[in-house]
């Protein structure tokens, strides 16, 4: 009997701790084999697209925006007056042009800026593993110099 109430007072405390709490509201996971799915259908919507490139939205709030982008050719230069961006380098392999001055862009929507030149840009090599933040109102363009392919997961930080 003795035996019985220790293994119980044993036994109980762990249940106790592996019971799972619901998780918080705005709590968001993405498991490494969704975003190699996702990163699979847009290098196929890629390949047809004029542009050579697809993005998909993964989930918007209100202070932040998260999305998978795939590309086989150079991006348009562009600026987010109000977004910070933040990649995280997930295959291949790019240049950031970064910096400097948007010249010759037109409005596409508010407070974003694509086209034209960027002009006095600082050039930094991109690889798998790599992360980059763009400050809000920075002019950026990824350039693949090269490279096949680069797909990356991107973090819109908004309300600048």
């Amino acid at each position: 009997m003795k035996k019985l109430l220790l293994l119980s007072l044993l036994v109980i405390p762990f249940f106790a701790v592996n019971s799972q709490a619901p998780v918080p509201a705005g709590f968001e996971h993405w498991a490494a084999g969704d975003i190699q799915s996702l990163a699979k259908t847009l290098a196929t919507n890629a390949a047809a697209d004029p542009h050579k490139s697809a993005s998909k939205i993964i989930a918007d709030y209100p202070n932040d925006l998260f999305m998978l982008a795939h590309r086989e050719a150079d991006g348009f230069p562009e600026l987010h007056e109000t977004q910070a961006d933040v990649f995280f380098m997930q295959t291949g392999s790019a240049t950031l042009l970064v910096g400097g001055t948007l010249e010759g862009a037109e409005t596409v929507a508010p407070h974003e800026k694509r086209n034209g030149t960027i002009k006095g840009g600082a050039r930094v090599k991109l690889s798998a593993g790599d992360v980059v933040r763009i400050p809000a109102n920075t002019p950026h363009q990824m350039v693949l110099d090269g490279a096949k392919e680069v797909t990356y997961f991107v973090v819109k930080v908004k309300n600048y």
